[in-house]
C-alpha cells in the first residue's frame, strides 16, 4: 500500500540513499559532496531549510520529493521550489512519481503559493514527457544560473576586503 507522508527524521538515511540513486540515474555522481548529517541537519535541525515527503510502499521508503519555499515579486507571492523528486527505477510506472507531484502541488495550493517551479536536465525527455502531462509548461526562454560556494566565498572576501 502506498502512503505519500512527510518525511520524519528516521527517514534521513533512505533519503540520502535516493539522493545518491538520483545522482546515478543523472550521471552526476561525482557532485554528491554533502552527506546524511548535513540533511538531516537541514531537514530537522533547529533552522529548517528545506522539507521532504516520501514515498512509502509497504514500509519501504521507494521515493521522495524535497522543495522549499521561494517568492514572487510579480505574483507578490510564495511559491514553492522542488528541488529533485525522484523514484526507484524498480518502482517507476505505478503511479508514484505522479503521487508524490500531486502531493507538492497540493502543498503548495494549502499554502496559498502562486506557482510550484523545478528544473529538468534537457536531455531527461521522460520526465519532460511527464511533467508536460501534469499540465506542466516547460519554459523554453529561461536559463538556471548558479553560483557555487566557493564563488560566494570569493565574492564575501572581496567585499570585505573592498
Amino acid at each position: 500500500m502506498l502512503k505519500i507522508r512527510p518525511a520524519q527524521a528516521s527517514d534521513v538515511d533512505a533519503i540520502f540513499e535516493l539522493i545518491l540513486g538520483l545522482a546515478a540515474y543523472e550521471q552526476l555522481t561525482d557532485h554528491v559532496t554533502g552527506n546524511r548529517d548535513l540533511l538531516r541537519s537541514h531537514l530537522f535541525g533547529a533552522r529548517p531549510y528545506a522539507e521532504s515527503i516520501v514515498a512509502d510502499l509497504d514500509g519501504q521508503i521507494v521515493g521522495f520529493g524535497l522543495f522549499f519555499h521561494s517568492y514572487s515579486t510579480f505574483l507578490t507571492q510564495p511559491g514553492l521550489y522542488l528541488e529533485d523528486v525522484f523514484v526507484r527505477p524498480e518502482y517507476r510506472r505505478q503511479g508514484i512519481g505522479k503521487a508524490l507531484m500531486i502531493s507538492v502541488a497540493k502543498i503548495a495550493f494549502e499554502r496559498g503559493c502562486g506557482r510550484l517551479e523545478w528544473s529538468v536536465l534537457d536531455w531527461n525527455q521522460p520526465a519532460i514527457e511527464f511533467y508536460q502531462s501534469l499540465g506542466a509548461t516547460v519554459l523554453p526562454d529561461w536559463k538556471i544560473c548558479r553560483m557555487t560556494a566557493e564563488t560566494l566565498a570569493e565574492i564575501a572576501i572581496t567585499a570585505e576586503s573592498d
